[in-house]
C-alpha cells in the first residue's frame, strides 16, 4: 500500500497544468455567481407592550368566566337519569349464518403428503437394500 501512495504521489508531481486567463475567469465569474448569499430573514416587529397588557386581561377574564359557569353548572343539581333498558330499544337483526367447510381442501392435502412421504421413504428403502 505504501508503494502505491508513494507511486501515486510521484504521478501527481508530475502532472503540470496551465489554465488559460480566459478559463480561469470563467471559473472565478461562476464561483461567484453560485456563493450569492440569501438575505437575512427579516424578524417580525415586537409588539407593543399594551398589545401584552390586552392579551393578559383578556386571558384572566377568560379564565374568571369560565370557572363562573362551572360553579354555576354544579350547583344546579341533576336529575338523576332514568335507567334503559338497552336491549329491549334496540331493534332485533335476523342472522343467517352457515359454517365454512375449510376443513376438507386441508384433510385431502394431509392425505397426499403422507402418501408423497410414504412413496419416498419406500424408494430410499429400496435405494439402501433394505
Amino acid at each position: 500500500m505504501d508503494k502505491l501512495a508513494e507511486r501515486l504521489r510521484d504521478d501527481a508531481a508530475r502532472i503540470e497544468v496551465d489554465v488559460s486567463d480566459e478559463l480561469d475567469r470563467r471559473i472565478e465569474a461562476s464561483l461567484r455567481a453560485q456563493t450569492r448569499q440569501a438575505p437575512a430573514p427579516q424578524r417580525p416587529p415586537a409588539r407593543p407592550p399594551l398589545f401584552w397588557w390586552a392579551s393578559t386581561i383578556t386571558g384572566i377574564a377568560a379564565a374568571v368566566a369560565v370557572i363562573a359557569i362551572v360553579n354555576l353548572q354544579v350547583e344546579q343539581q341533576p336529575e338523576p337519569a332514568v335507567p334503559v333498558d338497552l336491549l329491549a330499544t334496540t331493534p332485533r337483526i335476523e342472522l343467517n349464518a352457515e359454517a365454512a367447510m375449510l376443513t376438507a381442501p386441508l384433510h385431502d392435502e394431509l392425505d397426499r403428503l403422507q402418501s408423497d412421504l410414504r412413496k419416498a421413504e419406500e424408494k430410499v428403502r429400496r435405494d439402501i437394500g433394505l
